[in-house]
């Protein structure tokens, strides 16, 4: 299995107890939904190295997991700030109009009040915010995706909708 065939659900933390139990932080929209899960990819010095769950305990957006073969405190130790990550498989099945950020690179902006303005390149996480980086007109411009701007996506035509505040194209023009 290759990393693009995977996408990153959150990360080890740090150990807990002595046993090889570590903690995590997981970075999804739900973390419940990965409550149930029996095994993750976790990436250690750039390789991907499956890891069956004994256990696992989730709450909030932290949680507890038990691997079936780490079982000493340096064991976990050598988990801690490791990738988790799920093969793309995995991934729950979303509604028509909604999209996972991997899906619409490539996908081309459409604004109500401009039209086509390009081709997505990027998708910049992390922060108070997430991002579209696209190029219009030779410069790089950023949107801002949240329900007032972003308003949906199709897989079909390979778009994505957005109606951009006055002034956001001529900012960064």
């Amino acid at each position: 299995m290759q990393l693009d065939d995977c996408f990153e659900i959150g990360y080890v933390l740090k150990p807990h107890g002595l046993k090889g139990a570590v903690h995590i932080l997981l970075d999804v929209d739900d973390p419940a939904k990965y409550n149930n899960m029996e095994s993750v990819i976790v990436k250690i010095d750039g390789n991907l190295v499956p890891f069956f769950i004994s256990t696992i305990q989730i709450n909030g957006k932290k949680g507890i997991i038990h691997f079936e073969e780490v079982n000493s405190l340096d064991e976990a130790n050598a988990l801690k700030s490791c990738l988790l990550l799920l093969p793309i498989s995995a991934l729950p099945k979303l509604a028509q109009n909604q999209f996972y950020y991997h899906d619409v690179i490539g996908f081309t902006i459409v604004d109500q009040n401009h039209g086509s303005l390009g081709v997505i390149e990027n998708i910049i996480t992390g922060g108070n915010q997430d991002l579209i980086c696209m190029e219009y007109k030779g410069k790089e411009i950023l949107i801002p995706i949240v329900d007032d701007i972003v308003s949906h996506a199709s897989h079909e035509t390979k778009e994505v909708y957005v109606c951009l505040p006055g002034g956001l194209l001529e900012i960064h023009l």
